[in-house]
């Protein structure tokens, strides 16, 4: 028979590997006595782990969820995949990147030595965001908040910060947005909830980091079905600027004097057409159409509009700002015309 220390390691090991095992099974695995499986439950027990018995034909042991975390086993596998979930944590936006560096110190104490050498040598390289995108950590008692009100399907209440906040001495307070959440999800490193809006009747997306939950919460609510039926596809969509039509809301044509192989290469999801060696049309969608003039003028080449006017207006208007910005006077569009050419 193992020794007693061996033998409650290898128990606890089957217990965290599914919900219920009958007593006969875990005698039957570890090749002892049912009356032994009795007492190391028992010694499991006053070690600090919640092991529930059900009596009867069906009945068994099962490791239930307790008021504090007991030690927990750790395959070769599990343990790897926690480190490297540990290491990338900064990156996720859930400001949680000191806990886990403690928490990756704590386990790799107690790894043995073939898993730590595993560990040393894989170091991953946590990436942050590049200075364009700052990086937004979010709190996470936000984020459990979040996440509770999803799990319970009930009416979330919370402040809305503005991501330009109005003027402190106008006046006006802006009242709690009524939403009933139905997911919490990342994306490009940022936390963000799709709810229904109550008071505006459509599907919403919040950053999490502007949200300041209130409590309590509202009434329990039937979940709704994103449209699509697939919460992934609706926020990529939200996010490339779906409006229900599968398009972006602004989107222009424009000829560039460069390659088609040169600007396909930085044109999104844009359409790229030769239109011979050093001449392509470039047909491009963005959220705004100061945006998408923007975009195009990142092109190192002459521009032609080909359409629509909002985008022939968005570059006079890019025009005369880039031209105050860089100290000079431009009275119209005229004056900017120039300037489309040659960006």
């Amino acid at each position: 028979m193992p020794k007693t220390s061996a033998r409650l390691l290898a128990l606890l090991s089957l217990l965290q590997t599914r919900r219920t095992w009958s007593g006969e099974d875990l005698a039957e695995r570890l090749r002892i006595t049912a009356r032994t499986v009795r007492r190391d439950v028992d010694r499991l027990r006053e070690l600090g782990y919640p092991i529930t018995t059900f009596k009867g034909p069906d009945g068994g042991y099962r490791l239930d969820a307790g008021s504090q975390l007991p030690p927990l086993l750790f395959d070769d596998d599990q343990a790897v995949a926690l480190a490297v979930a540990l290491q990338t944590a900064t990156t996720t936006g859930a400001g949680i990147g000191e806990a886990a560096a403690r928490a990756l110190h704590t386990v790799r104490q107690v790894m043995p030595a073939r898993l730590r050498h595993r560990i040393d040598t894989l170091q991953v390289t946590a990436v942050e965001r590049s200075a364009a995108r700052p990086d937004v950590g979010v709190d996470g008692s936000v984020l459990m908040a979040l996440s509770a009100a999803v799990h319970a399907a009930e009416v979330l209440r919370f402040d809305y910060a503005s991501a330009s906040p109005p003027d402190a001495d106008d006046g006006v307070l802006t009242p709690p947005r009524r939403v009933e959440p139905h997911h919490l999800v990342t994306w490009g490193g940022r936390w963000y909830l799709v709810a229904w809006d109550l008071d505006r009747g459509d599907w919403r997306t919040f950053r999490a980091d502007r949200i300041t939950p209130r409590s309590p919460t509202g009434p329990r609510f039937t979940p709704r079905e994103v449209p699509g039926g697939d919460v992934a596809a609706f926020v990529a969509g939200r996010f490339r600027g779906f409006d229900g039509s599968g398009d972006w809301p602004c989107r222009g044509e424009v000829i560039l004097a460069l390659p088609a192989a040169a600007v396909s290469r930085y044109a999104r999801d844009g359409v790229v057409e030769e239109l011979g060696p050093d001449r392509c049309r470039l047909v491009l969608g963005s959220w705004s159409w100061p945006g998408l003039a923007a975009a195009i003028g990142r092109f190192d080449a002459d521009i032609e509009v080909v359409g629509p006017a909002e985008l022939r207006e968005a570059f006079a208007h890019l025009a005369r700002r880039y031209a105050r910005a860089a100290g000079g006077a431009m009275g119209g569009v005229e004056r900017a015309e120039p300037m489309l050419r040659s960006p």
